[in-house]
């Protein structure tokens, strides 16, 4: 029996599940080397390596390991970026999360309120105690986002990931259930 997805609502945003026909949303973003530039990742050169980043999330949803959502606008259906969850570790309750956004809406609060969103879907629906971003030093937009949101920065991880031919530094911020009363 497969797994319901969840939806969630915001003001101004829909987070749903993603499907094979958002690809072409995707790769419009995803092939930004701007948007991908601390993603770890190298500009997406084809549509099939859109396909294959949904897989991802089809595969991390039904493993019990994360869920990713893609963003859309409510009057707007097309899907302008994606947050979720990673590396989702039930026993300890805790996962990292995650978030991309097309240059196109950058600087407009959509990427604070669908992390907003997803963080509070991740401590009441999944049960979860901690969530965790891994972000490049030199990311300054997305550390003032989880600042934002009330994530603190615990310390350095010093050549942490290696991707795109580099080892990268990454800043360990989180964020408890009880920092937002949510208990």
């Amino acid at each position: 029996m497969k797994k319901e997805f969840p939806i969630i609502e915001t003001e101004r945003l829909i987070l749903r599940e993603v499907t094979t026909e958002d690809a072409n949303d995707m790769f419009n973003y995803l092939s930004d080397k701007e948007v991908v530039k601390h993603m770890g990742l190298e500009p997406f050169q084809t549509v099939k390596d859109v396909w294959d980043e949904i897989n991802w999330y089809n595969s991390i949803f039904k493993e019990g390991t994360g869920i990713r959502w893609g963003v859309t606008l409510k009057d707007y259906g097309n899907m302008i970026g994606s947050c979720g969850f990673l590396n989702m570790v039930t026993k300890h309750h805790r996962a990292e999360v995650g978030f991309e956004l097309s240059k196109d809406y950058w600087g407009k609060g959509i990427a604070s309120e669908a992390l907003e969103s997803v963080v509070k879907c991740g401590f009441s629906h999944y049960q979860l105690e901690r969530i965790e971003a891994l972000i490049e030093p030199a990311n300054l937009p997305s550390q003032k986002l989880v600042e934002k949101q009330r994530f603190t920065r615990e310390g350095l991880l010093r050549h942490y990931e290696y991707s795109c031919s580099k080892f990268d530094d990454l800043y360990m911020y989180s964020i408890l259930k009880g920092d937002l009363n949510l208990s």
